[in-house]
């Protein structure tokens, strides 16, 4: 493998994004979906294996106080290789010292990322587009 790591989006093929992102699988998100999160976070990573793209993330920012950990993808041709971890620790690096550093991730995924150290919170609450399909998906649960 030749991975090459690039926090720019100067030579993204979003079409390829939304590929990779459909592959993971992390849902359906366009390519003009994909180029607004990702063109209005203030980090992320892109991974390509010999050129093609691999692997993503992202991290939505305010600057000191509060980040988001969002779409964090690998091909699953890749997963395993320790890239997603990869992935979770440069953006980590990139909102230290922020006051706080959130994330939902897909359910059964938990134990990955509390090897990086996030725990579940008590109190966090969500509003999605679509309750219905947040419920079914286990992100929602009644109270």
């Amino acid at each position: 493998m030749a991975i090459e790591w690039s926090d720019s989006l100067d030579d993204i093929d979003w079409q390829e994004l939304a590929d990779l992102v459909r592959a993971a699988p992390l849902g359906d998100k366009t390519p003009e979906f994909l180029c607004t999160v990702f063109s209005n976070s203030m980090y992320r990573v892109f991974v390509r294996d010999e050129g093609k793209l691999v692997g993503a993330g992202r991290a939505l920012a305010d600057g000191v106080d509060c980040a988001y950990l969002g779409d964090i993808v690998i091909l699953p041709s890749h997963q395993g290789q320790g890239l997603g971890g990869q992935i979770i620790t440069r953006l980590l690096e990139s909102v230290k010292g922020y006051r706080k550093v959130l994330l939902y991730a897909v359910p059964g995924k938990e134990p990955l990322y509390r090897k990086y150290g996030f725990r579940r919170m008590t109190t966090a609450m969500a509003i999605f587009q679509d309750q219905g399909a947040a419920f079914e998906r286990g992100y929602l649960r009644e109270d």
